[in-house]
């Protein structure tokens, strides 16, 4: 039986959250919720029956336009028009693991009471949720600011019986899944297609998967750091805690603490120096994993507040009797912390390419390219090159995002995050580092073979059996890009 997220006006947790990527579940809706949300949609018909007061979204038209009037008989149509005028996605799709998660998102973000909408529209999304029926989404089109627009309204087509949808991972035309399931289209009503395609959830949905896979690259990274010192037969002076208490820096001490543990118990390292001092991919290992575990933290904290915030417009007040136009859908807390994410992660890639460089240079006691039989055999000499060119295309990924911006709607809305592109290019950068830090295990437990028969640390030794029974050592030259994928797959599959 699936598990089961309840939603409630209670704070969400990143490592609850986490767990939809480890294993799915289905959603329930708390009382709490559905009270206050059938307060806060009582509460706004009400206000619409009582007043002429001209409310943006509700009763106006959007953006530039939001001076326009519309008559009552016309608030359903308005609706109905946002949704498909605004369906402008392109380029690739969205994951289906993530664009499920945008569902999940946008019911959290309207379960609080403060969006305006009937209860019939946010049950719709759950059982879409719980039906397991995901709405199939561009990459492109969000500024990050007005909500992200053009991906949100891709994810609500569906709930009109328009577009798109993925179905127990088959991808089909909405239309012809609803007849093959009896279900029904819902029509909108007044503040609901706004509600449905302002906020962060397309931006806040890569955040979340961009942290999740964040941790695992950070403990990943330490492990492998770890195996390259073995390989390197590095010192370990430059990890002792006399030297990080007196630095202060909180994810330095934290990376030293790791490694030493990581390294316990080795017969290799630290039995005789080859160097007086290594080089920095290897000696500042605290130092540059440590800084990238900071940035990690301080971004995973921005994650967590949008996780638990209310990001449409206008929001519903019933309690305080007011409705409030503010710019809660402008995305720029996600677009700074997924910039710095970019940059923290790629770097944790550049150090790995330069210890993956030093191991094949024919240094320390170690063969030419790692291989028996340099010359009739390139060995590791290429995957180098492979991780030189993705290193090479994360620093322009880095480019920041949040810098830019581009003025929209006849001037009204002149100042946006960017935040969207800053979400997918972080996704393409933890991508290319799971392919680095793969080339630098290959690399790295090639070179600890010619360290035999000293044995590694137990825990090395661990890892090491397990990664051999899918990748074996290399005698001879292969087809490696195999490799590299294979030990891809085991690095995502593996916890230590």
């Amino acid at each position: 039986m699936s598990k089961v997220l309840n939603i409630s006006p209670d704070l969400i947790s990143l490592d609850s959250i986490f767990e939809y990527f480890r294993s799915d579940f289905n959603v329930s809706l708390s009382e709490e919720c559905l009270e206050a949300v059938a307060k806060s949609r009582t509460y706004l018909e009400s206000k619409l029956s009582q007043s002429d007061k001209l409310i943006y979204g509700i009763n106006t038209g959007f953006g530039s336009l939001c001076n326009v009037e519309i008559t009552t008989s016309e608030i359903e149509a308005l609706q109905y028009n946002l949704i498909v005028s605004h369906a402008c996605g392109q380029g690739d799709l969205v994951p289906q693991d993530i664009a499920r998660l945008i569902l999940l998102l946008k019911i959290k973000n309207m379960s609080y009471g403060y969006s305006g909408v009937r209860l019939a529209l946010l049950k719709k999304l759950v059982s879409f949720y719980n039906q397991d029926i995901t709405p199939v989404i561009f990459q492109q089109g969000s500024l990050g600011a007005s909500g992200d627009l053009a991906p949100l309204a891709h994810m609500s087509l569906p709930l009109l019986g328009l577009g798109e949808v993925y179905y127990k991972g088959e991808r089909q035309e909405t239309e012809k899944l609803f007849e093959s399931l009896n279900i029904s289209p819902i029509s909108l009503s007044a503040k609901e297609g706004l509600a449905l395609i302002n906020g962060t959830q397309f931006s806040l949905a890569y955040s979340l998967w961009s942290v999740y896979h964040g941790k695992r690259i950070m403990r990943w990274s330490n492990i492998i750091a770890a195996i390259s010192l073995e390989a390197f037969v590095c010192s370990l002076d430059p990890f002792d805690s006399s030297l990080h208490k007196i630095r202060r820096q909180e994810g330095q001490q934290r990376v030293a603490v790791d490694i030493l543990k990581i390294l316990q118990g080795s017969e290799i390292i630290g039995d005789q120096l080859l160097s007086v001092q290594d080089p920095y991919s290897f000696r500042c290992v605290p130092q540059v994993h440590g800084a990238s575990n900071d940035a990690l933290d301080y971004v995973s904290t921005i994650v967590e507040r949008e996780l638990n915030a209310v990001t449409d417009n206008p929001n519903v007040f019933a309690m305080e009797d007011k409705i409030l136009s503010g710019g809660n859908f402008h995305a720029q807390p996600l677009a700074l912390s997924l910039d710095f994410l970019c940059i923290a992660l790629a770097e944790l890639g550049s150090v790995s390419e330069r210890r993956t460089y030093k191991l094949i240079n024919g240094e320390r006691g170690l063969p030419d390219y790692l291989t028996p039989h340099p010359g009739l055999h390139s060995g590791f000499m290429i995957p180098q090159y492979t991780a030189a060119s993705i290193v090479s295309q994360n620093k322009q990924l880095c480019t920041p995002s949040s810098v830019d911006s581009i003025v929209s709607s006849k001037g009204q809305e002149d100042h946006v995050s960017m935040a969207a592109n800053g979400a997918t290019k972080t996704y393409r950068v933890v991508n290319n580092i799971y392919k680095l830090l793969s080339i630098e295990l290959m690399v790295a437990t090639q070179a600890l073979e010619f360290r035999k028969p000293k044995k590694s640390s137990p825990f090395i030794s661990k890892v090491v059996q397990a990664y051999r029974q899918v990748v074996p050592k290399l005698e001879e030259d292969r087809v490696l890009s195999n490799d590299i994928n294979t030990t891809r797959k085991f690095i995502l599959e593996s916890d230590y």
